[in-house]
């Protein structure tokens, strides 16, 4: 018997502020930001699929993701990179074979988008 479904359900991010990242992640995500903040420091934003889950509890400079611990999917990768250059994201990269590029949240935490 599996213990455990091959499903995930979320992936933890450190903010060092969750309410100033909720507002970030939501307007970068197009999400709503009337969610609960749980315990005062988990706010969980909600996608189709695995969740991220902004956690100030766990912050700290050392937790910081300097490689990226998730994807977003995009069908335009042209059209994501200048969405984010217009919203004043820090992108580290260029787009990469035509599939991929990075950028970095308001605490740097390294985030990858892929086609």
């Amino acid at each position: 018997m599996n213990m455990f479904s091959n499903k995930i359900g979320g992936v933890f991010i450190p903010v060092s502020n969750v309410e100033v990242a909720r507002d970030w992640y939501c307007d970068i995500l197009d999400l709503p930001t009337d969610g609960e903040i749980y315990f005062g420091h988990i706010y969980v934003l909600p996608l189709d699929g695995p969740n991220i889950v902004l956690d100030s509890k766990i912050y700290a400079p050392e937790n910081i993701y300097n490689v990226p611990a998730f994807q977003l999917q995009t069908e335009d990768i042209n059209k994501s990179y200048e969405y984010l250059i217009g919203k004043n994201v820090h992108i580290t990269t260029e787009i990469e074979n035509g599939h991929w590029f990075n950028f970095k949240d308001l605490d740097g935490n390294l985030i990858m988008v892929c086609k």
